[in-house]
């Protein structure tokens, strides 16, 4: 039998602004059925604000008592690149794991489209996404909420079997962390929502999990006061552009 323990510390950051936030932003704001992005979604790269609100979070990761000693991103551009951009400026030197079960939620043939725009596209998926809800509606080629929850399962299985007793720091994207919430607080579906809803998670933002006991326990969720302490923008638009499906 392979001994397994949680880490001492799990810190959840969501990347920083990318240019499909801000393209999110525009398109809705315009009344637009699609975004306009002419690289593919695993490429979007940060912002100059992104990149801003990374260089806080390596500050952020300078002042913590532990620093990570294991580093995981999603491969996508934004994540990976505010990974690398906080550890440098963290004065951390650390191998970094890019893990493709912590990439974004994937669209499918909704991806680029707008609330606006899947509902004149493809009205048939907008009602059947009414009807089944946020967290099992899976888009024609994509994924639910569900499907990224096997993943997230899965990650949190190889942190503990390789990662017992380290602190470990993972960027990734706001599904994904609203996701392990769910898992490790063994949430219902309306609680992540709700929160999802109420809350919604900040770029370069950070959740943070200690150990208690045989388990980790929330401690902070989505805290952005070391965007605010360098004079960072805080930025919260939605990681998926197609409508909040």
């Amino acid at each position: 039998m392979i001994d397994s323990d949680w880490p001492r510390q799990l810190w959840l950051a969501r990347h920083g602004e990318s240019t499909g936030n801000v393209a999110d932003r525009t398109a809705r704001e315009a009344g637009s059925p699609r975004l306009e992005l002419s690289t593919r979604d695993p490429d979007v790269p940060l912002t100059d604000t992104g990149r801003a609100q990374a260089q806080s979070l390596g500050g952020w990761l300078s002042r913590q008592a532990g620093p990570p000693t294991v580093a995981l991103c999603s491969p996508y551009a934004r994540a990976s690149s505010t990974a690398e951009i906080a550890l440098r400026a963290a004065g951390i030197e650390l191998p970094l794991v890019r893990d493709e079960r912590l990439r974004e939620r994937d669209l499918g043939v909704l991806d680029g489209y707008t609330g606006a725009g899947i509902r004149q596209a493809y009205p048939e998926e907008s009602a059947r996404r009414d009807h089944l809800g946020k967290f099992y509606y899976r888009p024609p080629g994509g994924e639910s909420w569900s499907d990224v929850a096997l993943r997230v399962r899965s990650v949190l299985d190889s942190i503990r079997l390789d990662c017992g007793g380290q602190d470990v720091l993972v960027v990734a994207h706001e599904a994904v962390i609203m996701v392990f919430r769910y898992v490790l607080e063994g949430l219902t579906e309306q609680e992540v929502l709700a929160i999802q809803k109420d809350d919604t998670l900040a770029n370069a933002s950070v959740t943070t999990y200690g150990r208690s006991g045989a388990s980790l326990r929330l401690r902070t969720y989505n805290e952005t006061t070391h965007l605010q302490a360098q004079g960072a923008a805080v930025t919260d638009e939605p990681d998926v552009p197609a409508g909040d499906v």
